[in-house]
């Protein structure tokens, strides 16, 4: 069994003792102990790009929450009171649709800019000169 299935089986502690032991041993190890850890999301700390991130986030919360999909806060387990728990449920759907809304809102944005440049690409490429033909001899 490789050590990194090793380390991951124990967690964040045994990878954070590794970064520890390796810059008390040479400082150049726990350098890159630290590197491939925060590298390969080991930490939970890599930047993965864009609103994905945030989106896996989420997700997590949705699954500690008791519920799976856009609709978790009706499956999430009650508070004791319904006033809130009703808030709390409308809250949650209005944000989840203002998110989808945002998100279809970028895709449109990024499609727009996209066209653009690949209108601007093809308007200067008709208005280039075609190089005249060489003569043959």
């Amino acid at each position: 069994m490789p050590i990194t299935a090793k380390l991951d089986e124990f967690g964040k502690p045994a990878w954070i003792a590794l970064i520890v032991l390796g810059f008390m041993a040479w400082w150049p190890v726990g350098l890159a102990v630290l590197a491939f850890v925060i590298g390969s999301g080991r930490m939970g700390c890599g930047y993965r790009g864009g609103h994905g991130r945030w989106q896996h986030k989420m997700d997590r919360f949705r699954e500690r929450m008791g519920g799976q999909g856009a609709g978790f806060a009706f499956d999430a387990p009650s508070s004791g009171n319904r006033a809130f728990d009703e808030y709390r449920s409308e809250t949650i759907r209005r944000l989840e649709d203002e998110q989808r809304e945002f998100h279809d809102f970028l895709d449109r944005l990024r499609m727009a800019k996209d066209k653009s440049e690949f209108d601007q690409f093809m308007a200067e490429r008709r208005e280039r000169p075609s190089a005249p033909p060489q003569p043959q001899g």
